[in-house]
C-alpha cells in the first residue's frame, strides 16, 4: 500500500521525533546520593522529665500563743536566728493590771484561809470537849476547805498571767534557722493558736543548705522512678547551669487533676553555695538509665531503608547479615526456617491459582507468614548477638562496601535518649559511617 508523498514524510518525521524522545529518556539515569554519620563513643542517657518547685527540707510557722498588740519586731526576712531568741514582742500593759488584781485576790483568798484555819482549830477544841455537834465540826472542815481551792485557784490564775507576760508575750524561735516570712507589722494585733482567726507570724527555714524539690510526676512515668535514683535539674533563673539532687521519697498519694493523675516525688539536693532559694521553678530530669563509654549512633541510622532495592531483595541482605550473630547450629536452623517458608509461600501461591472465591479464603490462614530479614528473622536473631544481652532487640544499618554497594549490618540496641541510641556488636566500628539518609538524583 502507497502512501501519498505529503503522508509519507509527515510519517517519517513523527518516527524520527520518537526515536530521539527516546533515545533522550534512554540517557536519563537514576541515582542516589548518601548522607553518612559516624558511629562514636559516648555516654547515652534514658530520662523521664518533670517539673517541680524549691522549699526547704523543714519549715516551721511561728503561731502565738496569746492575743495581743504587736510592740516590738527583733527579726525580719532572712535573718538567722537561734532557738530561743525573741522574734516578736506583745503589748502586756494589760496583763500587768490583771497581774496586779489577780495578786490581790490571791492576798485576799490566803487571808480567808488562815481566818478559816484558826475557826476551824477552834471548832476542834470545842468537839473534843463536847460542846459542838459533829454537824458544826463538819461544816467548818468544808469551809476550811472550800477555801483552800480558792486560794489554789486565785495562785493558779495568777501564775497563767505571769506566764503570758513572762513567756506568751515574748515570740521566741522554736529552730535555729532562717526567716523566710514575717506576716506582722508594729501595730498589729494577733490572735492566739486558739481562734479561729489565728494566723503565723513568722515562718522559719530550719537550713537552707539542704533543700528539696517537689517534682510532680505523671502515672505513666511514676513506675520508672525509685528512691536513691540520680537527678539533674535546671532553672530558669540561672540559665547555663545544671544541678543534681538524688530521689528521696515517692508519695504514694495521688492527685487527679481534669482526669491526669500525677504522684509528688521528693527529690534531696544540697545548696552549699545558696545559690538555690524557695519558690525556684525547676525542669527535672530522672536519669533512669545511663550507659557511659559506648557505641552510639543516630536514630534515624537505625530507621534508614534503601529505596533503590526491592522488598525481597532487603530481606534477603537482612536475612544474611543475621547469620553473621549465629553459631553454626543457629545458621541451620535458619537457614532450613526460611527454605521451609519459601515452600509454603510458592505452594501457597499455587493453590490460590488454582482455587479462586472462598476457597482462596479458607486457604489464606495456612500461608506462612515468614520472610527472610522479616518478624520472624528477627525474632530468633534476637539474643543471638554473642556480645548482646538474651533479650536484646536487633536493628539494621546501612553502609557501602568496599565495592561501593549497599550492605546491612544487624546490631543489637540498648537504651536511648531520643536521639542516640547504644548499640552493641562484636566487631569495634567506632568512627565508621552508616548511612543516615539518601537522596534520589534524576540525571542525564
Amino acid at each position: 500500500m502507497k502512501f501519498p508523498k505529503i503522508l509519507q514524510k509527515t510519517i517519517i518525521v513523527c518516527l524520527a521525533a520518537a526515536v530521539f524522545m527516546f533515545a533522550a529518556c534512554a540517557k536519563k539515569t537514576v541515582s542516589a546520593s548518601y548522607d553518612f554519620t559516624p558511629v562514636a563513643r559516648g555516654t547515652v542517657e534514658r530520662t523521664v522529665s518533670a517539673s517541680g518547685t524549691l522549699n526547704p527540707v523543714a519549715s516551721v510557722k511561728v503561731i502565738p500563743q496569746m492575743s495581743g498588740k504587736v510592740e516590738k519586731i527583733n527579726f525580719d526576712y532572712n535573718d538567722t536566728v537561734k532557738k530561743g531568741q525573741v522574734l516578736a514582742e506583745l503589748n502586756t500593759d494589760m496583763l500587768k493590771l490583771q497581774q496586779q488584781q489577780q495578786s490581790a485576790s490571791v492576798a485576799k483568798a490566803k487571808a480567808n484561809l488562815d481566818l478559816q484555819q484558826i475557826n476551824y482549830n477552834n471548832q476542834v477544841a470545842l468537839a473534843q470537849k463536847n460542846l459542838i455537834s459533829d454537824y458544826d465540826l463538819k461544816t467548818s472542815k468544808t469551809t476550811l476547805d472550800n477555801q483552800t481551792a480558792d486560794l489554789e485557784v486565785a495562785q493558779s490564775n495568777l501564775q497563767v498571767i505571769e506566764t503570758e507576760i513572762n513567756q506568751y508575750a515574748f515570740i521566741t524561735s522554736p529552730i535555729d534557722g532562717i526567716v523566710l516570712d514575717r506576716k506582722i507589722n508594729v501595730g498589729d494585733t494577733v490572735t492566739d493558736s486558739s481562734g479561729s482567726n489565728s494566723g503565723a507570724m513568722f515562718t522559719l527555714a530550719e537550713n537552707l543548705k539542704d533543700m528539696q524539690i517537689e517534682a510532680v510526676v505523671g502515672e505513666l512515668d511514676i513506675v520508672s522512678i525509685h528512691k536513691g535514683e540520680p537527678v539533674r535539674f535546671s532553672l530558669e533563673s540561672l540559665p547555663g547551669r545544671s544541678f543534681t539532687g538524688e530521689v528521696e521519697t515517692l508519695r504514694m498519694v495521688p492527685a487527679v487533676s481534669n482526669g491526669v493523675v500525677s504522684y509528688t516525688v521528693i527529690i534531696k539536693v544540697e545548696n552549699q553555695d545558696g545559690s538555690l532559694l524557695p519558690g525556684m521553678t525547676c525542669n527535672v530530669d530522672f536519669i533512669v538509665e545511663s550507659s557511659e563509654n559506648v557505641l552510639t549512633v543516630s536514630n534515624a541510622a537505625l530507621r534508614y531503608q534503601p529505596t533503590t532495592l526491592t522488598a525481597d531483595k532487603i530481606d534477603e541482605m537482612v536475612f544474611n547479615a543475621g547469620l553473621a550473630l549465629m553459631t553454626d547450629d543457629q545458621k541451620k536452623a535458619a537457614i532450613a526456617a526460611r527454605d521451609q517458608a519459601n515452600a509454603e509461600k510458592q505452594q501457597a501461591a499455587q493453590a490460590q491459582q488454582q482455587n479462586a472465591g472462598g476457597i482462596q479464603g479458607l486457604l489464606g490462614g495456612g500461608r506462612a507468614n515468614f520472610r527472610p530479614g522479616g518478624q520472624n528473622q528477627q525474632q530468633q536473631g534476637q539474643g543471638q548477638n554473642r556480645g548482646a544481652a538474651p533479650s536484646a532487640v536487633l536493628r539494621n544499618l546501612w553502609y557501602l562496601d568496599s565495592e561501593g554497594k549497599l550492605a546491612v549490618m544487624r546490631v543489637a540496641i540498648g537504651i536511648t535518649n531520643g536521639t542516640l541510641t547504644e548499640i552493641r556488636t562484636n566487631e569495634d566500628i567506632s568512627g565508621r559511617q552508616f548511612i543516615l539518609r539518601e537522596k534520589v538524583n534524576v540525571g542525564n
